[in-house]
């Protein structure tokens, strides 16, 4: 078994050498070196589009390099497809899913396998898994009916399953609570070294980095700008490496998870908190005023036909930033497919500036100005076969149509336009929405929602999978949309992200909102007994 002491001078797992890839003009590696060894955690750190995933998938077999060598164990190897990996023990969770939604967990694991399937030994096997790694996967479940943190699992248990020795996680816990993260990673560290597995470990978030890894490698623009020990880095180093810069302290707490250094800021002025106390719903006239939104008692119920929201009540006012904290899976994906008229209320009702609106009727939502940033931007934000300028006007292509009939010329025009304006990164209008970047193709979703102005934003998940350099310009973004009089509704599993920007924080447990605070006035430890759903029980006998 390795061991840390010697496993710096054995032969490598890994050994990738002078890797080299373009995408046409793009430069995705440029001459990327990388050692992976056994007995260890290496973490490779860099910004959305850094060119660290395509590093992964060279490795995996999913890209071919231009140049360059790979060796594993110490033989020189070409890898052309996933099966030579999986040939050489290398395994891979990817940040995408990869699942098929009419399957069951146990199903979707096994998909790849020939012969005759052993249904009982397969769910065996997926439940054996789920409890060793902390997963907790129902391996009779239906995969179109799990939360996004949930189907991370399932891509996670897919791979461990085939006991590869190399393994490469993508960004795997971009959908899964602190807690499952920390678990994961406790337990990962003890594989790893217990059973001489090899690991790449690539992230975005640096708390993760700098606590799950032994060695970390740096990227930057297709490069390796740094490569260290992680037991001689700290935070401010990292980031500024990732991105060349000094990252503000805020958005680096954000990304790290630090949730202490957020909280501590919340009578700062200028970056959060209450914003003169708008939210208490009157102006200085003592009038009262209409809420942007307002949600009340409302009843949905999910494909399944359970119950997903329980009699929801929030209000958002405009010019503020309302935070939506929980555990994934207690109705954040329902109260985003309701404000996206993808789901009809069975009770209650919905009114944006003070005029009631039916979220079953498709489009009532967007009409009466609603905006939306998806969950799942590639499930329901973007086509990534279309092109930049494709998506941009996705939902009404009216806007570039002369007398009915689509205009290129004009959707190419007014695209360059909202291209330049909120710096999205790209060859220009006519590149393939899916050569982008995670953090950019997250600004064409916000560019194309906000181009419509309107009243209330819905953000869900909107710095899911995005660098600390992202993060900071998405966080930005929507400070100064809520600074333009939109309300805003920010939906997010990261409770930091949630207490660095929210003036109000509620916390939804099983479907329904059983607390609310300012956020100067977050305590720390009630903000985590709400999570857990302690007061629900009080709350629900207060509601009766």
């Amino acid at each position: 078994m390795a061991d840390q002491r010697t496993a710096g001078t054995e032969v490598p797992a890994v050994r990738l050498t002078s890797i080299s890839k373009s995408f046409g003009a793009i430069v995705a590696c440029d001459r990327v070196d990388l050692t992976l060894h056994r007995g260890r955690i290496h973490g490779i750190l860099g910004e959305n589009g850094a060119g660290k995933s395509t590093l992964m998938k060279v490795l995996i077999g999913l890209v071919l390099p231009d140049r360059g060598t790979i060796e594993v164990d110490g033989e020189r190897c070409q890898i052309r497809d996933p099966h030579d990996a999986s040939v050489r023990g290398i395994g891979m969770v990817h940040q995408h899913f990869s699942l098929v939604e009419p399957l069951t967990v146990w199903e979707n694991v096994m998909l790849g396998d020939t012969g005759r399937f052993d249904a009982p030994a397969a769910r065996r096997r997926v439940a054996e898994i789920s409890e060793h790694y902390g997963l907790g996967v129902d391996a009779d479940a239906k995969v179109g009916d799990l939360s996004a943190g949930v189907r991370q699992r399932v891509e996670i248990i897919k791979c461990l399953r085939r006991d590869p020795s190399i393994l490469i996680f993508d960004e795997p816990t971009s959908v899964l609570t602190p807690g499952e993260s920390e678990r994961l990673f406790d337990v990962l560290r003890q594989a790893v070294r217990e059973e001489n597995r090899a690991v790449a470990l690539v992230s975005h978030k640096l708390d993760e980095i700098l606590h799950a890894t032994d060695e970390v490698t740096i990227m930057r623009a297709g490069s390796v700008v740094q490569r260290m020990e992680t037991s001689n880095a700290d935070a401010p180093m990292l980031a500024r490496a990732m991105v060349g810069r000094e990252v503000s302290l805020r958005s680096e707490a954000s990304a790290l998870g630090l949730i202490e250094t957020v909280a501590a800021g919340a009578d700062d002025d200028g970056d959060g908190g209450s914003r003169d106390g708008e939210h208490e719903g009157t102006g200085g006239d003592s009038v009262p005023r209409v809420p942007a939104l307002r949600l009340r008692d409302v009843v949905a119920r999910g494909p399944d036909g359970r119950v997903s929201l329980d009699g929801l009540s929030v209000d958002v006012f405009d010019s503020e930033i309302v935070g939506v904290a929980g555990v994934e899976g207690n109705g954040q994906a329902a109260l985003t497919d309701l404000l996206s008229s993808l789901l009809p209320a069975d009770a209650g009702s919905v009114e944006v500036d003070g005029v009631r609106v039916e979220p079953g009727s498709p489009g009532a939502m967007s009409s009466a100005g609603v905006a939306v940033i998806p969950e799942d931007r590639h499930a329901s934000g973007c086509v990534l076969d279309m092109t930049v300028a494709e998506n941009l006007f996705l939902v009404d292509i009216e806007r570039i149509a002369k007398r009915g009939i689509y205009d290129p010329a004009v959707m190419r025009r007014d695209a360059a336009v909202l291209i330049e304006n909120f710096d999205i990164h790209t060859a220009g209008p006519d590149a393939p929405f899916w050569s982008l970047s995670g953090g950019n193709q997250q600004r064409v979703v916000l560019a194309r929602e906000l181009s419509y102005s309107p009243k209330v934003l819905v953000a869900a998940q909107p710095t899911r999978g995005l660098d600390v350099g992202a993060i900071e310009w998405m966080t930005n973004r929507l400070r100064q949309v809520a600074d333009s009089g939109v309300g805003v509704l920010l939906i997010s599993n990261e409770l930091e992200e949630i207490l660095q920007l929210s003036d109000r924080v509620v916390v939804l447990f099983r479907g329904r909102i059983i607390g609310e605070m300012d956020r100067a006035d977050v305590d720390l430890e009630e903000l985590g007994l709400l999570l857990g759903g302690a007061g629900a029980g009080a709350d629900a006998e207060a509601a009766a």
